[in-house]
């Protein structure tokens, strides 16, 4: 029988959007866009975008730590960003960066606006609980 977790961050956007940070059926985990933002849910605009992207993974962190998994268990991301072209060498950097020698599938969508005034980025994942941590 599959069971399905879910988890959530505790912040006020989880409920006024009405979804869940991650859910968990069987083996696999899917994560919803991640973002830019602080303990109190408030989002963080920062003017640098590896910085903002940084803070991103951050939350990804978070995720992985409650299902107690790494990040060379994620198979597939999603990222969102604001003014690709700009933006595309910092999310090279950011990626080798956070994944090392991992390497996930990985599609890059630029975009014109995210929800918050300021947000350049927000990553989804799928990460495969089967996989070596």
């Amino acid at each position: 029988m599959t069971t399905i977790d879910v988890y959530d961050h505790a912040i006020a956007a989880e409920s006024h959007f009405g979804y869940a940070q991650a859910i968990r059926s069987g083996d696999l985990i899917h994560v919803s866009g991640q973002l830019s933002f602080d303990e109190a849910g408030d989002f963080r605009p920062e003017d640098d975008f590896a910085t903002q992207l940084a803070g991103t993974y951050t939350n990804i962190d978070k995720v992985l730590a409650h299902y107690g998994v790494t990040r060379n268990q994620i198979v597939s991301q999603t990222l969102y960003v604001v003014d690709l072209v700009k933006n595309a060498d910092a999310v090279a950097e950011g990626n080798r960066a956070y994944f090392g020698t991992h390497r996930p599938v990985s599609t890059a969508l630029g975009v014109t606006e995210l929800t918050f005034p300021g947000q350049a980025v927000e990553i989804s994942a799928v990460i495969d609980t089967k996989l070596p941590a």
